[in-house]
């Protein structure tokens, strides 16, 4: 019919594909690209994992440290020292029975 209308509707309906084709790309990037909400998700969970190892390993630490401190020259809590020693000589007293 009308051969500039019908050039014109070729060009409308390449750039529709064109944003629709940059559309798909866009969101699947923000999905599955290195810094996507996939991995944004995937980050936070090694962060809560993490924040749970650090406070195991700090309330470990504590109790070391505190034991170390009652085993100290400063400081030497007398059970803690007698319990340590039974343990790394494997010794008792003679009105005790020792279970292996």
């Amino acid at each position: 019919m009308y051969p500039e209308v019908e050039s014109k509707r070729g060009g409308v309906a390449g750039a529709v594909f064109a944003i629709i084709a940059l559309m798909c790309y866009l969101t699947f990037a923000a999905l599955q690209g290195e810094h996507g909400l996939f991995s944004l998700f995937q980050t936070e969970a090694q962060e809560a994992r993490s924040r749970a190892q650090l406070s195991r390993l700090q309330a470990e630490r504590a109790m070391i440290s505190n034991k170390t401190f009652r085993l100290s020259t400063d400081h030497i809590d007398p059970d803690l020292l007698d319990e340590q020693a039974r343990k790394v000589l494997g010794l008792g007293r003679l009105d005790e029975l020792i279970l292996r």
